[in-house]
């Protein structure tokens, strides 16, 4: 059998479009000889759907789209991903379900098994879980269709392993219809784990994965085929559409999951996030492009890398505000980043503002030359009002500059340095962010050499650097991991070496007492297990000790 791997990225709700992407590839496989294209999961709604399932005509009208579909069907079989209702057809009775359209019509619907509801998921708020698998005939092969969770059973541990029971049923082949998010190691992650069903079931599989990115959520594609004994005889790049025909040839050579090396862990991050950018911007129709507040420092400069890298030179404006405790080095280095990265600086003096605002702070609060933190953030919040000026004036999205490391403690001012519409570095910590300035250099200077070797400084009081305030970063982060992403408190965290409980009770409570900021920040692009947004969800207002 040839089968065509179809690793494309559809836009949530573009029923058209997405239809369009299916029919392109269904003429390609055809031309090429495929017996079967395979898609990915829900590749016609774009996933994740949301609430847009619970629409007026919504499903209707992708049903429509389906059925308009199945003429391709003629020259070449098509698996792919669709929202049914079910007999009943009542309000949140769907399935998300594998479809198989082969000679013009529909020949069968595999409604997906296991609903997850862990982490960005909440399939079980629309969707109905199958009763029964079977496979399906297809020439002289007997598909197992599934979709995405189906095949990671005993990953999560469900009670159903459905590739079992579809092998069981005598399946030759299973395919493995996937919108799988993407988080930093997750595509190895995929194939290990996937290798090992196909070992244990001695079947081939063939797991084809979403590619784009949707609001919060990157999908890396790395779609692939492994054998009977799970290793692995074709993959797909990561973070762009593909498109390949194989032989499902028992001869072929496959290698093991482990032998394929990806690239390194920033090369994924800074992939994935250029991604996440480009689809963001892209698929809301943004043309005019990013502004991005420079303050010479290394959160702004690698924010701004990326969306260059992301959108194109012509499509970022750099803002640099400088005010009466900038360096004099923090608006040279935000121009030397400008011209490294040949996008348009234009350099405003915050100064006149901020000192209307001190006399109004006499007549607030009286007759005195310090304010404390309000005379700090309104430095904040006057650069922050000059983004959302620049675009409402020019239609730019504001992109934050906050890392992981400070939107977990609380590191940031609200209506300051958090507006925007995305937050490109919510999800990296700090030690992550000086490996992207890096991989940025690697051919030639990109991000200047002193904001690279300057002490974090936020740079609005006299001599401020961020050290004052918070643990050293290499330790900040050390606990921010065990505790965001490791879901630990403070009696089970490892203390960094040197470090006291009081550091780690302090850390702990601080995230704890930010969840209110966060709620407000801006769309974080999810690059971890455990990312700011929907995937962690905690009360603001709780009482819970941090032991």
């Amino acid at each position: 059998m040839k089968i065509a791997i179809a690793q494309v990225n559809p836009t949530v709700g573009d029923l058209d479009g997405n239809r369009a992407l299916v029919e392109e590839a269904a003429a390609r496989a055809a031309t090429g000889g495929a017996d079967l294209l395979v898609l990915p999961e829900m590749v016609l709604t774009g996933y994740p759907p949301m609430d847009l399932l619970e629409r007026e005509g919504f499903v209707r009208d992708q049903l429509r789209v389906l059925e308009a579909l199945e003429p391709a069907s003629r020259r070449v079989a098509i698996a792919l991903g669709a929202t049914l209702p079910t007999e009943h057809a009542q309000p949140q009775q769907l399935l998300n379900a594998a479809v198989l359209l082969a000679g013009g019509k529909r020949r069968a619907v595999r409604a997906k098994s296991l609903l997850p509801t862990y982490d960005v998921f909440n399939e079980q708020r629309y969707f109905t879980a199958a009763e029964n698998r079977e496979p399906v005939d297809l020439g002289d092969t007997r598909l197992g269709l599934t979709v995405c969770e189906d095949t990671w059973s005993s990953e999560v541990g469900y009670a159903v392993d459905p590739v079992a029971e579809l092998v069981e049923g005598g399946a030759s082949l299973i395919a493995n219809l996937s919108s799988s998010p993407w988080h930093v190691g997750k595509a190895a992650e995929r194939r290990n784990l996937l290798s090992g069903v196909a070992r244990r079931n001695r079947v081939p599989l063939v797991c084809v994965n979403q590619v784009g990115g949707n609001d919060e959520l990157i999908f890396d594609g790395a779609s692939f085929l492994c054998d009977a004994q799970g290793n692995i005889t074709t993959t797909l790049p990561l973070f762009e559409s593909a498109f390949k025909i194989v032989e499902l040839d028992p001869a072929t050579s496959g290698v093991a999951p482990e032998d394929i090396v990806d690239p390194s862990d920033v090369e994924q991050l800074e992939g994935g996030l250029i991604l996440g950018i480009r689809d963001y911007f892209r698929k809301q129709g943004l043309p005019p492009g990013a502004v991005v507040g420079l303050s010479g420092g290394i959160d702004s400069a690698v924010t701004a890398h990326l969306a260059q890298r992301a959108l194109g030179a012509d499509r970022v404006l750099g803002i640099a505000m400088p005010g009466p405790f900038s360096s004099d080095h923090s608006v040279a280095d935000a121009l030397a980043l400008g011209a490294n990265l040949g996008i348009e600086v234009r350099t405003v003096d915050v100064t006149p503002v901020y000192e209307s605002y001190r006399e109004i702070f006499r007549s607030l609060f009286g007759d005195k030359e310090d304010f404390g933190i309000a005379q700090q953030n309104i430095q904040s919040r006057i650069r922050g009002a000059l983004l959302m000026a620049v675009s409402n004036a020019e239609g730019r999205l504001v992109i934050a500059t906050g890392n992981k490391s400070e939107l977990s403690v609380g590191y940031c001012t609200l209506y300051g340095d958090t507006v925007g519409g995305m937050g490109v570095l919510g999800d990296v910590f700090k030690r992550d962010v000086y490996a992207l300035a890096h991989l940025a250099n690697r051919d030639g200077e990109r991000i200047p050499r002193g904001t690279l070797e300057k002490p974090p400084s936020a740079e609005l009081a006299p001599g401020q650097l961020d050290s004052d305030d918070l643990p050293d970063y290499d330790v900040l982060d050390a606990i921010l991991q065990q505790t965001v992403e490791g879901r630990l408190g403070t009696t089970g965290i490892v203390p960094p070496s040197g470090v006291g409980e009081d550091v780690i009770r302090g850390v702990v409570q601080r995230v704890d007492r930010n969840e209110y900021k966060r709620r407000q920040s801006p769309l974080v692009l999810r690059t971890s297990r455990k990312a700011f947004g929907s995937g962690r969800r905690l009360p603001i207002v709780h009482r819970y000790g941090s032991g």
